[in-house]
């Protein structure tokens, strides 16, 4: 069966079904091995008759997103949620234990059920609607400092910060050792889903020796699309991933985000050199460690370049414009694997006639066309549509769509 985008359209740049089969590409797994901690079908079967028997742990969505993306191989070379060495050496090195660049912290932390836990034990991961997710051997059970964490992790201790905001509500435990997964969620976007064993033999299918990857977690607009089509320049492929995941309240429903990347790549991309597919992680509005991350993710998805813009998973004003590109610095280039693209911030130029940033464009400021993110939901909030040199006049009329000012009733 032919898989459909939300409307009802083959998705743009999709190709035939894969098995998940790893197959090779020029760029290896980080630490070298792509993870694969879901259980084959006779084994989740013989899980599920036993769990009823184990200590349960109730996992909140981000740690089941967590399960999923260790499972699946986006966090590979990680098996399992990080035992106190591995823990404290990526907070204060940004590596692990074993010296592999890994710069967030990615644990299991609960409360008053930590009591009843004994390590050597398996637990039993249930999702937050009560449904068994997988399965915890538990290694180890430790204590944590939640102001180091953030201090070190976000660069702040303001509670204001989502990323602290987040840390600071969770348990006082955090539970250590490998997991398995009962089966690959696909989620609400089952068409536009595929792990990294999937990304990594689609590439191979289209003969795509280079891909770059491109996160995002807001609609797409003009200067995306100028520095995703720059990168094109010297690749073979891009790889479109955005973040669905849980974001703040205020950003843009995944779901809207998606119809606005397939409107552009249904009229202003070559579908042969583009594929689009989603990141099932959450935000962690980690800034700089979060852009690293989100590099190596991208590689075990198997990109051998990534895209790091202005601001890269910041928020507010915790992080300067360009230290996630900054940090990049602190890595040799063979231990990342994966080749950072780095861009200034991209506008349209009225002068110019085109995009351009502050390398390429001579003009004053007056001669740009920029909007804060602020400034747009404004204008959407008041049913006026972004000029179309800010955004496709397509993905306008999403965005107004969703808000429910379709285009014939747009207030003047």
């Amino acid at each position: 069966m032919k898989e459909m985008t939300s409307q009802g359209k083959p998705p743009p740049g999709s190709g035939p079904a894969d098995d998940g089969a790893q197959v090779p590409t020029t760029v290896p797994p980080h630490g070298g091995r792509l993870v694969n901690r879901v259980l084959p079908p006779e084994r989740a079967q013989e899980v599920r008759e036993r769990a009823p028997s184990l200590p349960q742990v109730r996992l909140t969505p981000r740690q089941l997103s967590d399960l999923q993306m260790i499972a699946q191989g986006a966090f590979s070379p990680l098996e399992g949620f990080m035992g106190r060495r591995h823990y404290l050496s990526v907070l204060r090195h940004m590596r692990l234990a074993d010296g592999t660049v890994w710069p967030l912290p990615v644990t299991l932390a609960v409360g008053e059920e930590a009591k009843g836990l004994r390590e050597g034990r398996e637990v039993a991961l249930i999702s937050p609607d009560g449904q068994l997710a997988g399965i915890l051997e538990l290694e180890e059970r430790y204590s944590y400092d939640k102001e180091e964490e953030a201090r070190r992790v976000f660069r702040t201790d303001d509670p204001q910060h989502p990323g602290v905001a987040a840390l600071l509500s969770q348990g006082d435990v955090l539970l250590a050792g490998k997991v398995w997964a009962l089966e690959v969620n696909r989620g609400p976007f089952p068409q536009y889903h595929r792990t990294p064993a999937e990304t990594r033999a689609e590439f191979a299918r289209r003969g795509w020796r280079t891909v770059v990857g491109f996160q995002t977690r807001n609609p797409i607009h003009r200067a995306h699309e100028y520095i995703q089509k720059c990168a094109l320049e010297v690749v073979d492929g891009l790889l479109i991933h955005p973040l669905v995941g849980e974001t703040k309240a205020d950003d843009v429903p995944a779901a809207i985000r998606l119809r606005c990347y397939e409107a552009l790549l249904e009229g202003y991309f070559p579908r042969e050199r583009v594929v689009l597919s989603v990141f099932p992680a959450f935000m962690r509005y980690a800034g700089p460690r979060e852009a690293v991350f989100h590099a190596i993710c991208r590689k075990n998805y198997g990109c051998t370049h990534f895209i790091v813009g202005r601001d890269h998973a910041g928020v507010g004003r915790y992080y300067g414009p360009y230290d996630a590109q900054h940090i990049f610095r602190e890595f040799r280039p063979e231990e990342l694997g994966i080749t950072p693209l780095f861009f200034e911030n991209a506008f349209y130029c009225r002068r110019c006639g085109a995009m351009a940033t502050a390398k390429t464009c001579p003009h004053p400021p007056e001669a740009r066309v920029e909007l804060s993110g602020t400034q747009v939901r404004e204008m959407l909030q008041q049913g006026q549509p972004p000029p179309p040199e800010f955004t496709r006049p397509e993905v306008a009329r999403i965005l107004l769509e969703a808000r429910g000012l379709a285009p014939g009733t747009l207030r003047p």
